[in-house]
């Protein structure tokens, strides 16, 4: 039987039981992130790192083969064009762990979902 995965706490934490080749990689998505929304919030959701601002914005997540990136669906179907040659899904985009992040693309989505968040809330606070 396997033992469960750790329940993490802190983001630092979650870093910390990587080797150096996955921890490098999660840093810099974390740099990534917070250069392109400097105002969300950091966290542990979903036992993953992840950023909210005015909701859910993106997760990410460290694998044997690849770095998981999560910017819901919205922020895979309005990529589609700069996403293709890269493994996705519904959900989720995979970042080969032997590969550069392509950091333009990741600031790119993080901003367009800072965008659809705020105007999620101002829809909202027009109803």
């Amino acid at each position: 039987m396997k033992t469960p995965p750790a329940k993490f706490t802190t983001v630092d934490e979650y870093f910390a039981a990587f080797p150096a080749e996955a921890k490098s990689l999660l840093k810099q998505m974390r740099k990534i992130i917070r250069e392109a929304a400097p105002q969300a919030e950091e966290l542990i959701s979903y036992n993953m790192p992840a950023f909210k601002q005015g909701g859910a914005l993106v997760y990410y997540a460290a694998y044997k083969n690849h770095i998981g990136f999560y910017p819901t669906a919205s922020g895979i179907r309005n990529f589609t064009k700069e996403l293709a040659g890269l493994e996705t899904s519904k959900g989720a985009i995979r970042f080969p762990i032997d590969q550069p992040l392509p950091v333009a693309l990741v600031k790119k989505i993080v901003k367009f979902r800072v965008t659809e968040n705020k105007a999620k809330a101002a829809l909202k606070a027009k109803k």
